[in-house]
C-alpha cells in the first residue's frame, strides 16, 4: 500500500469515494486499494496493446504495397 499513484487517486475522490467502494465490494476486491491498482494495471495494459496494434497495422500496410503494371503500349 506505498503506491502514490494510487494514494492520489483515493484522496481526489471526494465525493465519488462511497461510490467506488461499493462497486469494488462488488467485484469481490478486498479494499478500495486493490480496486484502484487493479483498475490503473488494466489501463496500462490496454495502452501497450493498442500500442503493440498500432505498429503491427502500420507494418501490415508496408507488407501489402503491390508492384505496378508495366503498360504494354504508349497510348494506355
Amino acid at each position: 500500500m506505498n503506491n502514490p499513484q494510487v494514494l492520489e487517486i483515493i484522496e481526489n475522490l471526494k465525493g465519488r469515494r462511497s461510490y467506488e467502494e461499493k462497486k469494488a465490494s462488488k467485484l469481490g476486491f478486498n479494499s478500495l486499494y486493490a480496486y484502484i491498482e487493479n483498475k490503473i494495471l488494466k489501463e496500462k495494459e490496454a495502452e501497450a496493446a493498442k500500442i503493440l496494434k498500432e505498429s503491427a497495422a502500420k507494418e501490415e500496410v508496408v507488407e501489402e504495397k503491390k508492384p505496378e503494371k508495366k503498360k504494354s503500349c504508349s497510348c494506355c
